[in-house]
């Protein structure tokens, strides 16, 4: 894969199943008691941004369940996501001052759904002295001008507000490898953006778990809890890509990887 290479967004059959997330939710309340028993973590700070057009609110399932397992856990207190505004990005610089402030400058961990791990990415990018590592829930960080997605349309109707020093480099094609551990989850069968767009490129800090679901229920899919707490549970320097256990192989389809 090439930096000029297109995707289209997902058929519309497949969007219409993005109702799938129900059972999603179903299944992660049902699988709690089991998330909870989880490795238990070291109490350092996780910052879990939301989707595009989703806000805190979406993320409080997540938030609860990494809390029980020993995170420092803050939600972005933006509202909703309509994308770079610059009320959106200062209070982004704002919020990741003060949970560093109150946790004696440690480093945090920062989960990004969707377009959240797209400003989780380039957050990292820019300052990657304030960040652990950076785990992203189908978040399509491989689009540039003119990729389109299902929800292209909606995208395009609030652009207006969105500041383009800030959009620039977030699409820019030819942006650089992270420098901290960065692990993409993705499913073939995401019904608003394209899986492709969401591959990282093969690298010692990066890697791609594949899991099954919908989109929009990434962000309770117990599939996906499980490697949120895999990957947050390793020490501090000592990050190792992702292994499924051999008890649950068949959840973690072998991942794909972006073609350079």
């Amino acid at each position: 894969m090439t930096a000029t290479t297109r995707f289209d967004a997902p058929p519309l059959w497949m969007t219409f199943l993005e109702s799938r997330a129900v059972a999603e939710y179903a299944g992660w309340r049902m699988s709690m008691p089991l998330l909870q028993r989880l490795p238990k973590g070291d109490g350092h700070p996780v910052l879990v941004l939301p989707g595009f057009t989703a806000a805190d609110r979406s993320t409080v399932r997540l938030r609860i369940l990494l809390r029980r397992l020993g995170y420092r856990t803050y939600g972005w207190r933006l509202g909703a996501n309509i994308g770079p505004t610059p009320q959106i990005i200062d209070g982004l610089n704002e919020r990741i001052d003060k949970i560093r402030a109150d946790n004696g400058d440690q480093r945090i961990s920062i989960v990004g759904w969707s377009l959240g791990g797209v400003f989780a990415r380039l957050l990292a990018r820019e300052n990657p002295e304030h960040f652990r590592q950076v785990i992203t829930l189908g978040s399509p960080f491989r689009m540039t001008p003119g990729d389109r997605s299902a929800v292209s349309a909606l995208w395009e109707s609030v652009s207006h507000l969105h500041d383009p020093s800030f959009l620039e480099p977030m699409l820019d094609p030819d942006r650089p490898p992270l420098m901290v551990p960065a692990t993409s989850v993705y499913t073939r069968t995401d019904g608003i953006v394209s899986w492709r767009y969401c591959l990282e490129k093969k690298g010692p800090l990066a890697e791609n778990v594949e899991v099954f679901g919908s989109h929009s229920g990434l962000g309770f899919n117990t599939a996906v809890g499980y490697v949120i707490a895999d990957r947050l549970a390793q020490a501090e320097g000592e990050w190792k890509k992702f292994r499924a256990p051999l008890a649950a192989l068949a959840a973690f389809p072998p991942p794909a990887n972006q073609r350079i």
